[in-house]
């Protein structure tokens, strides 16, 4: 095909082909290589074993962004994604900070926004640096409707992922301070109703365990 004459910008005269965004942005990927090593916080302190890494956590989350807002006519579901892709994208480097780990709320937030706004820099505005900070600032202040959403999925991914953890035996104990940790605090209908139905298959699960150890005791009677 002949493009002589033609405008369409050539991938070497674009800006994201230019040496410096490449070289940016295997910088900005090799930097999120740690999401995939850093496992999750709240899991190691209770004794988790192989416990998820951030990004095990982020990637459920962001199906479960693309799916909740599919169908809702007053949410954009491609920023609900993305909120989903960069909410915890400065845990990259300052790691997963909880309430338990001794940081104020304050300082975890400067942190991070420290680290973003490196991001930011690093990427420019050709590979979206500014949009991701952006998207970032608009998940910590929480006030979109987007927003709100996203940030009840984070802590839906977590009590399912804490579910499943009981279910499989990861952990002897209970995990039951981190469905306490989220009662009352859903900003939207949707995060209250995956809730409940979350917690209603974990009350299940526990019957069915009572019912098998009750079975296996009366098995071990006759035999």
């Amino acid at each position: 095909m002949d493009i002589k004459g033609s405008n369409k910008m050539s991938d070497q005269d674009s800006p994201i082909s230019s040496s410096s965004s490449v070289k940016s942005a295997i910088d900005f990927l090799t930097l999120t290589t740690n999401l995939k090593t850093i496992k999750r916080t709240g899991w190691i302190r209770q004794g988790v074993r192989q416990p998820e890494s951030i990004a095990d956590h982020m990637y459920r989350m962001t199906l479960m962004a693309m799916i909740s807002s599919f169908s809702h006519s007053q949410l954009d579901t491609n920023k609900c994604i993305k909120l989903a892709l960069v909410n915890d994208l400065a845990e990259a480097k300052v790691g997963d900070i909880t309430p338990h780990c001794g940081v104020s709320d304050g300082e975890k937030y400067e942190m991070e926004l420290n680290t973003m706004n490196q991001i930011s820099q690093m990427l420019g505005p050709s590979l979206a640096g500014e949009e991701i900070l952006s998207l970032w600032k608009e998940y910590e202040e929480g006030t979109t409707e987007e927003s709100k959403l996203v940030k009840d999925l984070d802590k839906l991914e977590m009590i399912l992922q804490a579910m499943e953890y009981e279910n499989v035996g990861c952990h002897e104990e209970s995990l039951n301070g981190f469905f306490e940790s989220t009662k009352g605090k859903w900003r939207t209908e949707l995060g209250f109703r995956w809730a409940e139905e979350i917690v209603s298959r974990r009350k299940m699960g526990k019957k069915g365990d009572v019912n098998a150890t009750k079975n296996d005791a009366e098995g071990e009677r006759r035999y």
